[in-house]
């Protein structure tokens, strides 16, 4: 059973380091998506509450070992402080002299920030022993964990896994509600049930595909990963985004599909242009005749056409369960965020349990001007969402049960 701040008794007075996830976008010094600082403030807040001592700690980027002002989570202590309405002390390094003298500052209920845990290689180094010393030198921080960072539970890092071994841990608000969801995503969901799948790869996805087949009504597939299903149907995609090694996997998801009496639902119509460019020249033409047109062959498909995109949106009204995970195409750009955009609506119409799967999901809905309580949920972990969903072990989670 997971061990969840319920079950960590009085935490007055007691320095509790909170694993968050705060990796979010910034250029130039600005935040652009505060959404994963955002979702961190119910367990934030409840420990400040409790009188706790609150040590926030997690990492942005990939700074690779090496500390780089680009990667400083000086910006999110800024912006928690604003989120909190109270003063957030930052300490500009992460286990030396000004960690440990922000730490002793804290009086109860207040909130220290320590900086980028990946700018030490103990965080996620490959090497047990190396991890294990930085998990130490973070413990001496702190008396509790509580591990709230649902995006990073899916990795071996020193502050997921080796540290909850080290001091008691426990579960935060956020990761306790991330599971209440996916569950019943798993286990007995309201049908009709869909699954509608996007983004890039279709190689992302497979554990995914393959884990959930049997479980759900509907499959949706649109985005980048679309093109090698149609090859796989023997269409051809011009210069559209294709994995040329996955096409017979392709092949046999779609046999067991049918084999499951699961509809695969692919778009009859696709938005494709004259080259990756927010401004190329576009035209809407059918899914089986993307190198017809007068752009000729070498076109891209970046977009699910508008009947499709009108067809996914009805599929979706109609499901009592629905998990979304990748846009429909290239939303960051105007002319080819129709799709995304439309599906992303329907979603909000779902009378029933509606998903998004964090990671680019969950950033277009912010982008596209959504609310976000219009959403079942959105979460904040899109492969640690995918790899529950596959039926993976997930050791930051599995190192947080008795």
């Amino acid at each position: 059973m997971l061990r969840t701040l319920d079950s960590a008794g009085d935490l007055s007075s007691k320095r509790v380091l909170l694993r968050c996830d705060l990796n979010v976008p910034i250029s130039d010094g600005v935040i652009t998506d505060d959404g994963r600082i955002r979702a961190s403030l119910p367990t934030i807040k409840r420990l400040v509450e409790a009188g706790a001592r609150v040590v926030v700690c997690s990492h942005l980027g990939r700074p690779e070992g090496e500390s780089n002002p680009k990667y400083s989570l000086a910006p999110v202590a800024e912006r928690l402080e604003e989120l909190l309405g109270q003063p957030v002390v930052f300490a500009n390094d992460t286990i030396g002299v000004q960690a440990t003298a922000a730490v002793k500052m804290l009086e109860d209920g207040g909130v220290a920030v320590i900086e980028n845990l990946r700018f030490h290689n103990g965080e996620t180094s490959k090497d047990d022993s190396e991890r294990e010393d930085f998990a130490k030198s973070l413990a001496e921080l702190g008396e509790v964990l509580v591990s709230d960072g649902f995006g990073v539970v899916h990795r071996k890092q020193a502050s997921v896994y080796e540290l909850a071994k080290l001091i008691p841990s426990y579960a935060g608000n956020l990761i306790a509600s991330e599971l209440e969801v996916l569950k019943r995503l798993t286990t007995e969901p309201a049908r009709p049930y869909t699954v509608v799948l996007g983004g890039s790869k279709v190689s992302d996805k497979l554990g995914v595909i393959e884990n959930l087949l049997p479980k759900v009504d509907r499959l949706v597939i649109g985005g980048g990963m679309v093109f090698t299903a149609l090859k796989a149907q023997g269409n051809e995609v011009g210069k559209s985004l294709l994995e040329q090694d996955q096409i017979q996997t392709v092949k046999g998801f779609l046999d067991q599909a049918v084999q499951h009496g699961v509809e695969v639902v692919l778009p009859t119509d696709i938005v494709i242009a004259a080259g990756f460019d927010r401004d190329a020249e576009f035209r809407t033409v059918s899914a089986t005749e993307m190198e017809t047109s007068d752009l000729g062959q070498d076109v891209m498909g970046l977009d699910i056409g508008p009947e499709s995109a009108a067809a996914f949106a009805h599929i979706v009204r109609e499901s009592k369960t629905v998990f979304w995970n990748g846009p429909m195409g290239v939303f960051e750009f105007p002319n080819f965020a129709n799709g995304t955009k439309v599906l992303a609506r329907a979603l909000t119409e779902v009378n029933g349990l509606s998903v998004v799967g964090g990671g680019d999901s969950a950033a277009a809905v912010r982008a596209l001007g959504f609310d976000e309580e219009a959403f079942g949920h959105i979460s904040t972990g899109g492969g640690a969402s995918l790899e529950y969903l596959e039926g993976k072990s997930l050791p930051g989670l599995e190192v947080l049960n008795d």
